[in-house]
């Protein structure tokens, strides 16, 4: 028995990305995932009407899957003062995880976005290449993750990222951000995501385990195949 890949950061046409969420479904159960989260991108224009339509396919679709379909939202380019109103919004709406989007160095975040996520208990901090130290200790103490990704220029970051996680003992996690079909892992490319950002066969382990302890949380009926 194998855990499969677990996916918990991925776009659909609800917000930038270039699937359906069935065809993105369908495509992850063909790379073989066991577990995926949709997380389109909001603000205060969308939020409720991603959260009710991601909600909606995952309550008519999931009974047909093979796969765990989990309804998220990533909070982007807000500013910082109105994450922690979003937030609340998002779980009062349905949002299962919460992912914000990061200060990455390939993107103008405003300043102030990583610290304001994380005091507002957003469950992952997507892609924050240029996070600082105090940003990292408060992610540990506050037990949010921080995210390893195989996104493009976003993942120039990641080896910064996993050395803070270490020095301060925040968790983490390793995530596509898939927008469309080829950015969603084989096996052979999320390896190569995570010993290239620097993780040991150990760290490797022990992420596999992270994630498939927060898909069981999220989605009690989670089995592995």
């Amino acid at each position: 028995m194998t855990i499969g890949i677990i996916d918990l950061h991925t776009h659909s046409f609800f917000s930038d990305g270039v699937l359906s969420p069935a065809e993105l479904v369908q495509r992850a159960v063909h790379a073989g995932y066991t577990g995926i989260a949709i997380t389109d991108h909001v603000d205060a224009s969308n939020c409720e009407h991603v959260i009710g339509a991601l909600k909606n396919f995952c309550l008519k679709t999931n009974p047909y899957l093979s796969i765990n379909v989990i309804p998220g939202v990533e909070i982007t380019h807000v500013p910082p003062g109105q994450i922690k109103e979003l937030v609340v919004f998002a779980r009062r709406a349905g949002a299962k995880l919460v992912v914000l989007h990061g200060e990455t160095i390939c993107e103008p975040v405003p300043p102030g976005t990583n610290k304001a996520g994380i005091e507002a208990g957003i469950d992952i901090l997507a892609h924050p290449g240029l996070i600082t130290a105090e940003e990292a200790a408060l992610a540990a103490e506050k037990g949010v993750y921080l995210e390893i990704t195989a996104r493009r220029s976003h993942g120039l970051g990641n080896g910064r990222v996993l050395e803070f996680a270490r020095k301060y003992s925040a968790p983490f996690v390793l995530n596509t951000d898939a927008h469309s079909p080829g950015d969603l892992f084989s096996e052979e490319w999320r390896k190569k995501v995570a010993f290239g950002a620097g993780m040991t066969e150990a760290e490797y382990d022990t992420v596999n385990k992270t994630m498939k302890g927060i898909l069981q949380k999220l989605a009690p009926g989670y089995h592995s195949v």
